[in-house]
């Protein structure tokens, strides 16, 4: 089992979110994750960098600490060719500490391009599946050309691959996704804690870590925290549907307008009870996840970075699936 630690790029600056990555490697974490928007959930979490930045600058900054983007779309705002040559250089200038997170996406971030995000399902799943295939050519050397239904190559080569290339990881929620994952992927990513997903991703050949964000929001008190995390972090109660769908934060504004503090409660471990935080980790470690990403919605990450290491740290590593 391996725990990260989610730097929540939609709610902090570039700079504050490269002390955060040095805090976490200092507290213990295996990893930190970050995801790759152009726009936040919400316009009052305020911030949006660019997250290969942020790494490239996290890989100077730590000596340890693996990272990871969680996640990157690579088939609308960006053409996998380009990410094939990002994640290549992140790998090298880390010292083989990378892995990429890959998904399908969100309009929330690809529609700003202008070609637009495809409408339906099945679209977003075969351009993923032509831009995994687009990064693996590249990174096989040499050369190289594609023409797919969706994307194309020519004459492309990324000169500097490290000698061991970055673990891939595929998001998925439902058996597509995952057939994906175990087809073209080395591990799965997801947001979820349910069994099935992981279920999916082992019938289908999947053999590689399962990665699990688990939500949370520490502060002194459940109130506190639960009140923080309904203020930025109500998104999260939407449901992947809704998630990818949505084009713009005040979209989002509207669609969780009636999220309580009652279904954060629900939802996400607050306060500073450890056993609740324990409770909801067991539930990703029952469905099978062995990289846990612990995401703090609280208002205060330093806290609760220092709660990890004091009462968290050694309880979840010790955790076990619980055997029907």
């Amino acid at each position: 089992m391996q725990v990260g630690y989610k730097l929540a790029a939609e709610a902090f600056g570039p700079a504050e979110l490269v002390r955060q990555a040095v805090l976490a490697e200092e507290a213990g974490f295996d990893f930190v994750e970050i995801s790759d928007h152009y726009h936040p959930w919400l316009d009052n979490q305020g911030h949006s960098p660019f997250a290969w930045t942020v790494l490239g600058t996290i890989a100077a900054r730590t000596s340890r600490i693996g990272l990871a983007t969680g996640v990157t779309c690579p088939t609308v705002r960006y053409h996998p060719a380009v990410i094939a040559q990002a994640a290549a250089t992140l790998a090298l200038l880390s010292e083989g500490r990378f892995v990429l997170g890959v998904g399908s996406g969100e309009r929330l971030n690809e529609h700003v391009v202008g070609p637009g995000f495809p409408e339906a399902v099945k679209p977003r799943h075969d351009l993923l599946r032509e831009a995994l295939e687009i990064i693996r050519l590249l990174w096989s050397g040499g050369y190289q050309s594609y023409e797919g239904k969706h994307l194309r190559l020519q004459d492309a080569r990324v000169f500097d691959l490290p000698d061991e290339l970055p673990l891939i990881a595929v998001a998925a929620s439902g058996p597509e996704s995952t057939r994906i994952a175990a087809e073209l992927g080395d591990g799965l990513f997801a947001t979820e804690d349910k069994p099935s997903i992981v279920r999916h991703y082992r019938d289908a050949g999947g053999t590689g870590p399962c990665y699990g964000e688990v939500p949370m929001a520490w502060a002194p008190d459940a109130h506190t925290a639960a009140r923080a995390a309904l203020e930025t972090s109500r998104w999260a109660l939407t449901g992947w549907k809704v998630m990818s769908e949505l084009p713009n934060p005040v979209n989002f504004d509207a669609a969780t307008a009636t999220v309580r503090e009652e279904d954060i409660l629900e939802k996400f471990a607050c306060g500073a009870d450890p056993g609740r935080y324990i409770e909801v980790v067991q539930g990703f470690v029952d469905a099978g996840f062995d990289r846990l990403v612990m995401q703090n919605a609280g208002p205060d990450p330093d806290g609760f970075i220092d709660f990890y290491r004091r009462e968290l740290d050694g309880r979840i590593r010790q955790l076990e699936p619980n055997r029907p």
